[in-house]
């Protein structure tokens, strides 16, 4: 089964596939115009490239640019949502980590909400 739901062969439209190779963390990952940062990273075989403050992986959860679990850099624009930017030839990709840094004070931003199921684990 192909992933694209009309073959090229058969493609009346005659769109042609461009090939494009973006840098994530330093390495060359090839994918296609069009698709979006989240689309070339999944299409790679990545699933997730940050981590959040517990610590669990995080990539694409909506997919819609709703959730903010697929951040990254781009370009030293921090914060990009990857499934809402197309990637474009030669973009630099960073990934971040929402961990908080060691040694650094809880401030009244990162108190816990009392009561919430789960919040003794994190």
């Amino acid at each position: 089964m192909s992933p694209r739901r009309v073959r090229a062969e058969s493609d009346a439209v005659g769109r042609q596939e461009l090939p494009l190779r973006i840098s994530v963390d330093g390495e060359p990952v090839d994918g296609i115009a069009g698709q979006t940062i989240a689309g070339v990273l999944l299409a790679s075989g990545r699933l997730a490239w940050r981590r959040g403050r517990s610590g669990a992986p995080r990539g694409v959860f909506c997919g819609i640019g709703v959730c903010f679990d697929c951040l990254v850099t781009v370009g030293g624009e921090r914060d990009v949502r990857a499934c809402r930017r197309r990637a474009h030839d030669g973009d630099v990709v960073t990934t971040q980590d929402r961990q908080p840094e060691a040694g650094r004070a809880t401030g009244p931003t990162e108190r816990k909400h009392p009561g919430l199921p789960g919040e003794e684990d994190r």
